[in-house]
């Protein structure tokens, strides 16, 4: 393959890596700019984010065999459009409930995108170079979180919420057209073969039951949605088993601990550190008296460590066994977190950004290598399957973590409003939430062990 044709899957895969957690990011800074505009109360405008998130997670991993099956530039590149599409209607939403069910639409073009990125990447570059390529695109990622409270609050601030939206929407057009124009070719993971149209809309239901009922715990609704979402993936995993034409081809799982165990390892990792961002903000606000921006300067150190050393670890892992640097890498943070779990109201700011610190610098030598591990594990078929289902891990563990925050605090506040009145409470909460990530993490630790070595990690160690 020719080096402008891997260029340009680098490229274009490393700035829509970029692209969706920056907006992400960056419309959460601009939430009280929307909510105002639209009258939404706490609950609904909560939706914004997590209609984006259900959507996403319910569709990477149809999106991802379709990708196998049809070719994965061509979804990646619908991806782009859809997402630059909606990212342009949005502004233009007349009620709230038009602008979620929008944000929803923006999520599928970003299943579409995340669905596709690693898998091109991994048909592209051969497996010497892999690590260092999928090192880059995490650090895309992390960039994207880092810039995007800074860049989202400045143009929130002097071009008003709207031109975030715009400002996604240029960008991704501009990918497309990349795209289309540089790069003739196209990747599937062999034959067609019939679609599993049962199994997309079980798999989606299931999905999107078990996520919302996991957000709405502890109440009566959340339990009931939440073991409905699990029957239905139990359903879901019955019927795969028997299917020609599966969407989820078990045989990815079995007889593959790499796979497996990376997977797991993914999920752990997710869980035990994606709410560490949600709880350090309160705590620097509410605990500390700092105000947004200070706060966001201080919590900005965590993404940057993993921005710069993420490519790094990709690297490392073309040479080292990525069960090695993982595993030390879920060690670290299992560290952090427990370090976290200590935080007191007089700590030091340079305790606090020393433990964000250490907590990036574990995520940094566990995501990089752990990715490389996931897709060099894979068949060539199902990459992107494979994509997809590491995706899912990542979007389910963000979910978990969270909703394991709000369980701890629904738990030590009840429905008081988080404010500097109940400092005592919080600090409880923040402290038993940050232990049970550490114990989360540490079982990560086993789970990233027991993966086992590829036949090319053995050769590098």
């Amino acid at each position: 393959m020719r080096l402008s044709d891997k260029n340009t899957v680098l490229i274009a895969a490393s700035l829509s890596s970029f692209l969706t957690p920056f907006m992400g990011s960056a419309v959460t800074i601009a939430l009280p700019q929307i909510g105002g505009v639209y009258g939404m109360n706490a609950v609904t405008l909560g939706w914004v984010a997590t209609s984006y998130i259900l959507s996403s997670a319910a569709l990477l991993l149809p999106f991802g065999k379709l990708a196998d099956l049809y070719g994965r530039k061509r979804i990646f590149v619908l991806g782009l459009a859809g997402y630059s599409l909606f990212s342009f209607l949005i502004p233009f939403s007349p009620i709230a409930w038009v602008f979620i069910a929008m944000r929803a639409a923006q999520g599928a073009g970003g299943a579409m995108i995340f669905g596709t990125g690693m898998a091109m990447l991994t048909s592209v570059f051969p497996p010497g170079e892999r690590g260092r390529v999928l090192g880059i695109n995490v650090a895309a990622v992390y960039l994207g979180l880092s810039l995007g409270p800074f860049l989202g609050g400045l143009m929130t601030g002097r071009l008003g919420w709207k031109s975030i939206f715009y400002m996604n929407g240029f960008m991704g057009l501009l990918l497309f057209l990349i795209m289309l124009r540089k790069l003739k070719i196209d990747w599937k993971g062999g034959d067609r073969e019939p679609l599993d149209k049962t199994g997309i809309l079980i798999y989606v239901a299931a999905v999107v039951f078990l996520m919302v009922g996991f957000s709405k715990l502890p109440s009566a609704a959340g339990w009931i949605a939440m073991l409905s979402g699990l029957a239905g993936l139990a359903c879901f995993l019955f019927l795969e088993n028997k299917a020609v034409s599966p969407l989820l081809d078990l045989r990815l799982f079995r007889h593959n601990p790499v796979f497996t165990f990376s997977n797991l390892a993914a999920l752990a990792n997710y869980c035990s550190t994606s709410a560490s961002a949600f709880l350090l903000s309160l705590y620097l606000q509410i605990v500390r008296g700092f105000s947004p921006q200070q706060a966001g300067v201080i919590m900005v150190s965590q993404p940057l460590i993993m921005t710069v050393f993420s490519p790094l670890a990709g690297r490392l892992s073309d040479r080292i066994s990525p069960r090695t640097l993982a595993s030390l890498g879920m060690a670290l943070n299992t560290v952090a977190l427990i370090f976290l779990s200590g935080l007191q109201t007089e700590s030091s700011v340079p305790f606090v950004v020393f433990c964000l610190c250490f907590l990036g610098f574990g995520l940094s030598l566990f995501s990089s290598p752990n990715t490389n591990a996931v897709m060099g594990s894979a068949d060539k078929a199902a990459y992107g399957v494979a994509s997809a289902i590491l995706g899912t891990m990542r979007l389910t563990g963000q979910m978990l973590s969270m909703g394991i925050a709000m369980l701890v605090f629904s738990l030590f506040l009840g429905d008081t409003a988080v404010t500097p009145a109940v400092r005592t409470p919080f600090l409880g909460a923040m402290h038993t939430a940050f232990i049970l990530f550490a114990c989360f993490s540490f079982l990560g630790i086993f789970a990233s062990l027991a993966r086992g070595q590829s036949k090319k990690s053995r050769i590098a160690d």
